[in-house]
């Protein structure tokens, strides 16, 4: 088979699967779960194929004409270069390992096989975008992953916390995606296509008419896919989903297909300065500001949420400095990494058995309940952190090292103000990164909340998983850096010196302190009484101690309550820790700009419709309406009413004649 063909069956053999799964899921349960793993299975080994084949060299280009569109054409159009071969292995091996988990994880549940077609349905159009060479056919993808995450984070459509985060998701990411489509034709306007090799060569002949414009439109709908300031909010609450989902959005599809979109065609932002500026203070905010609020959030899976808006920050710092392989690198390795994340947090809800003690401060003893995802989560979590000589460090440095470039004028892809702003922001983030993945492994094995009861092991297929993620986790950036230039641009992505001091200094600091802050807060929800803080589980540890004292309370001890006050986030965060646990209010401030506006016009409208349009409508019928009922009134079925009324009209109408002639 040639190239070009195997990239045809990546994307095709997981939408067959779906349709296959969808149509059989009811009548032949039994092959539900082959056709959700063996397509993307298959897929997976393709892409990796289609990767080797590739080999990092010259682009492979394929296009025919869809159907005749006037001077701009719709072109099925494939482009795979280095960029796109990896990322579709990325894509393959995380929604395969994903697929291979939910038969375990979701083994009894009733709606599996529309959930695994929906997965699959998913990954395909995760590889449409990936592969596609032209804006049409990447859109169509890009909004087939859209409507797709609205039905998987509503999966368990009986809470009202999914159907609430699914209709959320859509909402948010749709008002990304009109500015973003406007901006799409826009390009091809200027460009005279909808083939990206096309556009950037229009790009880079200066062909351009409105780079700024465009960029910004471009922009918002990135800003809505992949979560980033001011259109994140979705994804905290997109953990409503089942798990492994969760996994699937943050590693793989969805939220990086914004970051790839933008590596694609990032000579159209770096044609406008100030596009570039505002991608970086996009970024900048992003990384800050998620890492704040997953250094406060309870929620497992939420920590980990925020976490991926703030690493989606890096990838777009590395793209706000002109770099798209350090941006690429960070979104290989992490999606390995928090794959593994995700997926050990469901062993962990999993062997709680319910998907409400994801809260970490209710987490007990759980490091030899589940050794599986104690060792795979604590090797995730030194990724993320950027700790050598996993993965994350090396992928996180390269983004900090462009940056650094930038600002010492050894590259001119992006002003000097974008990289100190990635730089600063990104060294700031670090420190908080290292922080929440601290807390994390402290209150999730180390914790001494409720003992939650025992559900046995887990499948596994769910452990298996976890030990296959745990390899590129650990394994990726020691050798990746060095390959990886051959497959892109051929910029070195190797650690400089003074980023990696710097970074892993900061990173360090971070979870040492967090260490220290939880030994000091334990130390103190030690001596308080039995009950004192089951009685006020919200209060500070030494408020609650201090009141125990002044109340005389008796007996010293170990504590056994849920939840577990030792969290070293509320004395870290101080007065920030309440407006971060609630995303600073974002969802507040949305609602009063814009929902309740919006509900305030709809009341309007309603009542305009109500009270004037159908006082109109009821007026016009009234008329009719009484005419009706005075002619219904004369016809009584009585003869000698009728022969009376004939006789008096003829009478009348004898009289008029008469009055007439006479007047004449």
């Amino acid at each position: 088979m040639t190239t070009t063909t195997l990239a045809v069956l990546v994307p095709l053999l997981p939408f067959l699967g779906a349709v296959a799964g969808l149509l059989l899921g009811r009548t032949a349960p039994g092959f539900v779960r082959p056709l959700a793993v063996l397509p993307t299975l298959t897929s997976l080994v393709l892409a990796a194929l289609v990767a080797a084949r590739q080999g990092g060299g010259a682009a492979v280009d394929s296009a025919t004409e869809l159907t005749p569109t006037g001077s701009v054409p719709i072109e099925l159009a494939l482009h795979i270069d280095g960029f796109a071969a990896l990322v579709a292995v990325l894509v393959g091996l995380v929604a395969s390992c994903v697929q291979i988990y939910s038969t375990g994880y979701l083994r009894d549940d009733p709606r599996y096989p529309s959930y695994a077609a929906l997965v699959s349905l998913f990954t395909s159009a995760m590889f449409l975008v990936v592969y596609s060479g032209d804006l049409i056919v990447l859109l169509v993808g890009w909004e087939v992953m859209g409507i797709c995450s609205y039905f998987l984070v509503g999966h368990y459509w009986e809470t009202p916390e999914a159907r609430a985060a699914s209709l959320k998701a859509f909402l948010v990411t749709k008002l990304g995606d009109v500015p973003f489509l406007i901006g799409l034709f826009g390009l091809a306007t200027d460009a005279g296509s909808f083939r990206i090799a096309r556009i950037l060569g229009t790009v880079a002949s200066g062909g351009l008419d409105h780079p700024t414009l465009i960029a910004l439109l471009l922009l918002a709908g990135v800003a809505g896919k992949s979560a980033q300031f001011p259109l994140h909010t979705w994804l905290p609450d997109a953990m409503a989903g089942p798990t492994p989902v969760s996994a699937l959005i943050h590693a793989a599809t969805m939220v990086a297909a914004g970051v790839y979109f933008i590596a694609r065609l990032l000579p159209v932002f770096e044609a406008s300065q100030a596009a570039m500026v505002v991608l970086a203070v996009m970024a900048a905010v992003t990384m800050t500001g998620s890492a704040l609020a997953a250094l406060a959030q309870d929620d497992i899976k939420r920590v980990l949420a925020y976490s991926t808006i703030g690493q989606l920050g890096y990838m777009i710092g590395a793209l706000a400095v002109g770099d798209r392989g350090a941006a690429v690198f960070h979104l290989l390795s992490h999606g390995a990494f928090k794959a593994l994340l995700f997926l050990a947090a469901g062993v962990i809800i999993h062997a709680a058995g319910t998907n409400s003690l994801a809260a970490m401060s209710r987490m007990r003893n759980l490091r030899d309940r589940v050794p599986d995802a104690y060792w795979t989560m604590t090797v995730a979590l030194l990724a993320l952190a950027a700790i050598p000589p996993f993965s994350g460090f090396f992928s996180k440095e390269a983004v900090l090292g462009v940056a650094e470039h930038v600002v010492t004028g050894h590259t001119e892809h992006a002003p000097a103000a974008a990289g100190w702003i990635v730089l600063v922001a990104g060294l700031v983030a670090a420190v908080l990164t290292a922080a929440y993945a601290m807390r994390l492994w402290l209150l999730a094995f180390r914790g001494r909340g409720i003992e939650a009861p025992d559900h046995g092991r887990q499948p596994l297929t769910m452990t298996v998983v976890l030990w296959v993620l745990a390899i590129p986790s650990l394994a990726l950036g020691g050798f990746a850096f060095r390959l990886l230039p051959d497959w892109f641009d051929g910029r070195d992505l190797g650690p400089t010196l003074t980023t990696s001091v710097l970074g892993t200094g900061v990173a360090l600091v971070g979870g040492i302190v967090t260490y220290a802050a939880w030994r000091h807060t334990s130390a103190l929800t030690a001596r308080v009484p039995l009950g004192a803080v089951a009685a006020h589980p919200e209060a500070d540890a030494a408020q609650v101690e201090a009141e125990a004292i002044a109340t005389h309370e008796p007996a010293y001890g170990d504590i056994a309550y849920a939840p577990d006050p030792a969290d070293p986030g509320r004395l870290l965060l101080g007065p920030l820790h309440r407006p971060a646990a609630a995303g600073f209010h974002l969802d507040a401030v949305y609602t009063a700009l814009f929902v309740r506006p919006v509900q305030a016009g709809a009341s309007l409208v309603r009542f305009l419709d109500r009270e004037v349009v159908e006082t109109y409508v009821r007026g016009a019928g009234a008329l009719p309406r009484w005419l009706g009922a005075a002619v219904r009134r004369a016809q009584t079925g009585n003869v000698q009413t009728y022969v009376s009324a004939l006789l008096a009209g003829t009478v009348v109408l004898a009289v008029a004649v008469v009055l007439a002639t006479t007047g004449a």
